[in-house]
Formats: C-alpha cells, structure tokens, sequence
C-alpha cells in the first residue's frame, strides 16, 4: 500500500517509496512496478501525475484527479509558487553553513542546453566517523537541507555534487566508495535524498496547504545512530 498523506476530491499526495519508480519511461528502464499504476488501484479512478520524483528519491509526491488540477498544479509549479523542500546525507561539511549554489544544468541529456538552476541548502548536522577509506582514517558526513528554487532535472543531486559534496547513494553522480561504506557498516541501501515537505496553493479552494512526508526506517535509522534528532521546524 502507497501511504497517502493527503487526500480530497482534488488532490492526492502520497510518501513515495525510494527505490519505486513513478511511471514508465526510458530513464527507468527495466521496473517492474510503477506508483502511478499502484496508486489507480488503491484509490480507484484516474489520477494523474502533478510532478515527478527521482526512483531513487522519496517523500511528498503530488497526484491530480482530474487534467484541470493537473494543469493548475501544473501552473503553480511553473510560476514557482510551489515551495519544496528536502533533506540529504552529503559527504563531508559543507561552508558555508548556508549558501545558494547557483548554477546552469542541462535536462535529461548531458548534451542539451543549459537552463539556470538555483538550490539553497542549510547544513543542519555533523557527524565524523572512525572508518578508514582513501587517505583518511575518518570520514565526515553532514545532514542538509535543500530548498531548490527551479525545477532542472535531478537538481539537488547535481548541485550537491557540483559544489563537492554529493548525495549519499547516488550512483550517477556520488561516489561509489562511500556508498559502498554505508551499504557495509551501515547496512543503508537507498539514496539518502528525501522530499521532506511541500507548501501550495490548494488547486481548487486556493487555501494554503502544507503536506509533510515522513522518513522511512532506513533513514530514520541513520539519523538515530549518528545523533541527528529531527525538529518539526
């Protein structure tokens, strides 16, 4: 069953699961499961899809009822009256402590044109752990908050990782060693990327709404263990 975080006549939010990809594409490729179609059997009807997540990112995940909240989803997220924000386990300690990482990404081919792209982020913990790897015998870890201002495909992933400090479990574009350290001595084998919470417009009444998805327990788990209690802040 796909958690559902909010749901009326109009609008479903669901806490997507890492791992489950959203709907079939090319960037997908093999998935034998998609949430969309799960979702339609869940919930009955026709659901259409607001805005996409990553298969290997979680949290809120905006699902339309009709085309007509579809588009006015749709408008929100192109006027960027849509407030996202997302937490991350990054390697090393980013500086500053806050910072907007401003810089052009292209879509979904690393060859096509390049749009402006603009993520701030707030290091909001640290830890340093006693495991060799490389040419350290300890390793630092941070836990982020990232706020991405545009919507470039997969944004944070690449900001992270432009500014050198990628994402935990990014295959595409972390780094392989330290996603082998987790998945060993922290038994964790998901991108640590997650849509913490989503702030709109109701697409129909116009009322404000704020929709929370929370951790899953292999996340929770590695914040419990490296000390990061989680505010409601």
């Amino acid at each position: 069953m796909i958690e559902i975080l909010h749901q009326d006549d109009a609008l479903i939010a669901v806490n997507k699961p890492a791992g489950l990809a959203v709907h079939r594409s090319k960037m997908v490729g093999n998935a034998e499961e998609f949430l969309i179609d799960l979702l339609r059997e869940q919930v009955g009807g026709t659901v259409y899809l607001a805005h996409r997540l990553d298969r290997a990112t979680s949290g809120v995940l905006l699902i339309a009822r009709s085309s007509e909240v579809a588009s006015a989803l749709g408008e929100q997220f192109m006027g960027r009256d849509v407030h996202k924000q997302y937490l991350a386990v990054v390697r090393g300690w980013p500086e500053p402590v806050e910072a907007l990482i401003d810089y052009p990404l292209p879509g979904s081919r690393e060859t096509g044109p390049r749009r402006e792209a603009r993520t701030r982020y707030r290091r909001l913990a640290t830890v340093e752990v006693p495991i060799a790897l490389g040419r350290y015998p300890q390793q630092r870890y941070a836990l982020v908050e990232a706020e991405p201002e545009t919507g470039r495909f997969r944004q944070i992933r690449k900001h992270m990782a432009h500014i050198h400090h990628p994402i935990i479990g990014d295959c595409q574009h972390g780094r392989g060693d330290h996603n082998r350290l987790y998945k060993q001595y922290f038994g964790c084998h998901r991108m640590l990327l997650h849509a913490r919470r989503i702030t709109l417009r109701h697409p129909v009444s116009g009322e404000p709404l704020v929709i929370e998805a929370p951790l899953d327990e292999a996340f929770s788990a590695l914040l419990a263990r490296f000390g990061w209690g989680m505010s409601e802040e």
